[in-house]
């Protein structure tokens, strides 16, 4: 008998956590703008299932571009996680979100939208990155050995040398350029130098100092962060 009451009195708890999880009040608009702006934090990476690093920030402003205060802004996309999933934008109009991708790796979706006064919504769609195990190991070879020469901005833990190479070597993430090299040519260059396929002789020989394993990651780090994104033959599998 103890054992049935035990039971039932969990089973009240647990209704009345429900019925306070469902009822828990939505945002409500208290003003609309004319349209949704990044801020920042888009076509970041991270490791598939971990949260990206930055908040997601994106504004919202009126028909004269100036911010909008108490805004309701959403944020979806398939196989994300938010939170939160929703928010009403602050004083300067701008409303921010964690963002988690699934176990997945490859290119993530996320739709943020705001309603508009005269109806139907104002959107934005931005990227987002999930590495896989090769990728991520490729970002690691990257930032140690690449970076300095590939990554046009200087950090206080790190000058780049971007500004003193001609011709200037292209960031990975150029996908305008890199995209038209094969999978093999960037394993030549990378393994063998510039030179070996014609490129610049600036672009030195890591053969001696990596793996080939190493050197095909970063060639999946090239690819994971392409901008376009990569765009490889064959089907196309969903998340």
């Amino acid at each position: 008998m103890k054992l049935a009451h035990g039971l039932f009195f969990c089973a009240l708890l647990l209704a009345g956590c429900s019925r306070d999880s469902s009822s828990r009040s939505r945002p409500v608009a208290k003003a609309y703008g004319a349209q949704i702006i990044e801020v920042s934090g888009s076509k970041q990476t991270v490791d598939t299932g971990n949260k990206f690093p930055q908040a997601l920030v994106v504004q919202v402003n009126g028909a004269g571009g100036n911010g909008v205060e108490g805004a309701l802004v959403s944020f979806h996309g398939e196989g994300l996680a938010f939170d939160p999933a929703e928010v009403l934008t602050d004083s300067s109009g701008q409303a921010s979100t964690s963002v988690q991708p699934g176990f997945s790796p490859g290119d993530y979706q996320v739709i943020a939208e705001t309603p508009k006064k005269s109806g139907g919504n104002a959107s934005l769609t931005l990227r987002e990155i999930a590495l896989g195990y090769q990728a991520t190991l490729g970002k690691e070879v990257n930032d140690k050995h690449c970076i300095r020469c590939h990554d046009p901005e200087s950090t206080p833990e790190r000058v780049s040398n971007f500004d003193n190479l001609s011709p200037a070597p292209h960031p990975f993430s150029d996908g305008a350029t890199y995209n038209r090299i094969s999978d093999a040519d960037l394993v030549n260059i990378i393994t063998h130098g510039g030179q070996a396929v014609g490129k610049s002789p600036l672009s030195p020989a890591f053969g001696g100092t990596l793996t080939p394993a190493e050197v095909k990651a970063v060639v999946a780090w090239i690819r994971a962060i392409a901008d376009p994104p990569y765009q490889t033959s064959g089907v196309k599998y969903a998340k």
